[in-house]
């Protein structure tokens, strides 16, 4: 099967082009770039570029509705939310040209992207979750402020959002708020990267995740692992971690939530344990996830059992793996070191790494462990993740920083301009 795999500079494209390619699929790749670290895999059979969806939604689609056409019956796969919204909006023009995709109907997919949508499904469910406000506007927040449990977290509505000029926006990471005065700051900061910003309790301690392939409700494939380090320490996606059964009261709560959904594709639960053991819902990530080549090194398979499902409807259940199995993302770790080596962000209420430990964490050789993105047999899209983090993701992110000290600044009245 022909298998275009989207948004090649993330990590998860560059386990599922390795996976796809091993099982004997013709892999090529996509990215808004010139070139991307899954391209440069040698399960790559070709490369191409398409119009980033942030700029222009509708010529992001009509690009891959075109790339799809040259071969009939192709599996399209999008790897994050900013590829997988409007492919799912605009999912007839891939039908159109004889592409596939695998993803419940659209209002499914905007339900599970949208954090106060599932939070609340979750809470109808007998799901635990954190106190939960959806903001409307700053009256609304400064009330809130004087009122919600603190500390609190305020975060997008959305991770991503199609704005009124049918362009796809990232909307950033979340802001910690200890006193009333914090939280309205993090309102108006987070209100000028996203519509609706919700506010939620802290919940105290770690994160936990629960990975299914489903097939419109029902359990085909899952996966679960321990996080050892996150890249950002204050809550993130993970830099190490070790494949673990699945905990009996998130796979409980993760399938409940699933099977409400008729969720169909590959799906991420997240959880925050507290300490008394409960897990409390954070958020569903509908899309292939940033540790992806752990599940596949543990025997789970989830890009091949894709292709699958595409081809024949259905595919067998996978219902074990290997157990213990520990895998690093070096560049995301090497990022957690410099986190921590930042120190404690302002406003973040949790525990935080000593440096003195961190360091010594990352230094440590631990025989046996995988990487994401380095094999001896295909060892160019670690190079190209270290490249393009220095060449590309690095100067966006202090671009931002500096934009957005500059805004603070102004509504602060400091701005000389």
């Amino acid at each position: 099967m022909r298998v275009l795999v989207l948004d090649g500079h993330e990590n998860q494209a560059v386990a599922s082009v390795r996976s796809l390619a091993r099982a004997g699929h013709e892999v090529e790749v996509g990215s808004p770039y010139s070139w991307s670290k899954a391209g440069l895999s040698r399960g790559c059979r070709r490369s191409f570029t398409y119009p980033a969806p942030q700029k222009d939604l509708e010529a992001f689609v009509a690009c891959v509705a075109e790339e799809a056409k040259k071969a009939p019956g192709a599996l399209v796969l999008p790897m994050t939310e900013r590829t997988t919204l409007p492919l799912s909006a605009h999912r007839k023009m891939i039908f159109a040209s004889q592409g596939r995709l695998v993803m419940p109907p659209h209002e499914t997919v905007l339900r599970a992207f949208d954090k106060y949508q599932t939070t609340e499904l979750a809470r109808s469910l007998g799901v635990a979750t954190p106190r939960t406000l959806l903001l409307n506007d700053a009256h609304q927040a400064a009330e809130a402020a004087q009122n919600f449990p603190l500390p609190a977290v305020l975060k997008p509505r959305s991770s991503e959002e199609v704005s009124g000029e049918r362009q796809v926006r990232a909307t950033g990471a979340p802001v910690y708020a200890r006193t009333p005065s914090e939280f309205q700051e993090a309102y108006s900061r987070l209100r000028e990267r996203c519509s609706m910003v919700l506010a939620q309790e802290f919940i105290e301690g770690f994160g936990a995740g629960y990975f299914a392939l489903m097939r419109e409700g029902e359990l085909r494939a899952e996966f679960a692992h321990r996080r050892v380090r996150d890249v950002r320490p204050t809550g993130s996606g993970s830099a190490v971690r070790l494949s673990t059964k699945p905990d009996p009261q998130v796979r409980e709560a993760s399938l409940a939530l699933l099977q409400a959904l008729k969720w169909h594709g590959p799906a991420m639960v997240e959880f925050r344990i507290r300490p008394d053991g409960v897990p409390v819902f954070m958020e569903v990530n509908g899309r292939f996830w940033n540790s992806l080549a752990l599940a596949i090194y543990a025997g789970v398979d989830f890009p091949s059992l894709m292709c699958a499902l595409a081809e024949h409807g259905d595919v067998a259940p996978v219902r074990s793996y290997q157990i213990g199995v520990r895998c690093r993302w070096m560049l995301g770790d090497f990022r957690h070191l410099v986190e921590v080596w930042k120190g404690k962000p302002e406003g973040f209420p949790g525990p935080f790494p000593s440096r003195l430990r961190t360091l010594w964490n990352f230094l440590k050789p631990v025989p046996g462990t995988f990487h994401d993105n380095f094999t001896l047999h295909d060892p160019l899209p670690e190079l190209g993740d270290w490249i393009e983090f220095a060449v590309r993701r690095l100067p966006e992110a202090l671009k931002k920083k500096s934009s957005g000290q500059h805004e603070m600044h102004a509504q602060r009245g400091y701005s000389r301009s």
